[in-house]
């Protein structure tokens, strides 16, 4: 979408490029061809006949200034309108950086005592009161380190085009900052899978991504998100993340050819995988959360929530340093006591030749 004006009978940003004589180059070499007719109309009337080229030469030389008084106007409107879109502009990008410190203000000002003071503490790496929080993300929106590109373009789509674009768009905004003021007290959540979450932290990960995954997912490896998801973490592998996946499984029957295959195709993108039927871990490891979630550079916990029909319901992004480390523990316990590929191979062959017998 442009903020391009309609072409007016006087726009002169509409010459460049076009081929062949304008209507508007038409009108000004009128004007001009006029103006010479009738200087010259003016010394034949008064008898100038003493030079006879000093006729067309005053009719030459103010039909030339018309041409250059009108080129000159033109330019003087074209730099008025740049102007214009220059205020709007920066209108537009003072509004968002309103509607970004109103929504702040709003998600802060339920937060009390020692919880506020480490929320905003967090957000501002120094304790500030919330307006410094609020004036630093205020210069964040607003400053050179923004591209042009994408301030013109947040400018444009609050100004321009149908009425619901511009609702859709500020309501997205809303949407951002809501996100980022919950990130205040290191969580966050939303309704639903949010898979853009989910690739986002990916393509930010530079050290691990340590998963689980459960009877839950077996259905999303096959979907379009999943496909995303694992180039994005193969792309992660070779700037040097290590991706660790470990599949919970509820009993031995879901040890088949289908497991076994999903964990080929993943191994061969360099993710290290380990399989664990959770009927055969001793108990203590059978105590505790068996819920996906995926631990991102051991500092941000990526959770799903799941329903009594075991539908994808909430998703969870927890900071807290005491809930990433409890993940933690939870996840190199489970690793530990889980098999490799290897291991995965034989129990699959044991299980169909009904070879394997579990201690009961």
């Amino acid at each position: 979408m442009s903020t391009t004006q309609s072409p007016q009978p006087d726009d002169t940003t509409r010459e460049t490029g076009r081929v062949g004589p304008t209507p508007l180059r038409l009108r000004r070499a009128g004007v001009g061809l006029a103006l010479a007719a009738l200087v010259l109309a003016v010394a034949a009337a008064l008898d100038i006949d003493d030079t006879p080229l000093l006729p067309i030469a005053l009719a030459v030389a103010c039909g030339a200034t018309a041409l250059v008084v009108q080129h000159l106007a033109g330019l003087s409107r074209q730099l008025d309108e740049q102007a214009r879109q220059t205020r709007e502009t920066r209108e537009a990008l003072d509004g968002t950086a309103a509607a970004v410190r109103e929504s702040l203000q709003r998600q802060t000002a339920g937060t009390r005592g020692a919880d506020r003071d480490r929320a905003v503490a967090t957000a501002s790496g120094a304790g500030a009161p919330v307006e410094a929080v609020v004036h630093r993300l205020d210069s964040q929106v607003t400053s050179d380190s923004i591209p042009e590109q994408s301030r013109r373009a947040i400018a444009e789509v609050l100004t321009t085009g149908p009425d619901i674009l511009q609702t859709f768009a500020r309501a997205e905004l809303e949407r951002v900052v809501r996100h980022m003021a919950d990130l205040n007290n290191l969580t966050a959540e939303c309704a639903g899978e949010n898979h853009d979450w989910m690739l986002s932290l990916t393509h930010s990960t530079e050290h691990s991504l340590l998963a689980t995954s459960t009877s839950v997912d077996r259905e999303f490896w096959n979907s379009e998100p999943a496909s995303r998801y694992l180039q994005a973490q193969r792309e992660a592998i070779e700037r040097g993340v290590v991706v660790q996946r470990l599949f919970l499984l509820e009993s031995a029957e879901m040890l088949d050819d289908k497991l076994l295959r999903l964990c080929e195709e993943q191994e061969l993108l360099g993710i290290e995988l380990r399989a664990a039927v959770m009927q055969e871990l001793p108990p203590h490891l059978q105590r505790g959360t068996t819920s996906d979630f995926i631990l991102y550079d051991e500092g941000v916990s990526f959770e799903i929530e799941q329903d009594l029909r075991d539908v994808n319901v909430k998703t969870r992004l927890i900071a807290r340093p005491d809930h990433v480390g409890q993940r933690l523990r939870r996840f190199r316990e489970l690793w530990e006591a889980g098999m490799n590929l290897r291991d995965l191979e034989t129990r699959v062959d044991d299980e169909e030749d009904g070879a394997w017998m579990v201690d009961v």
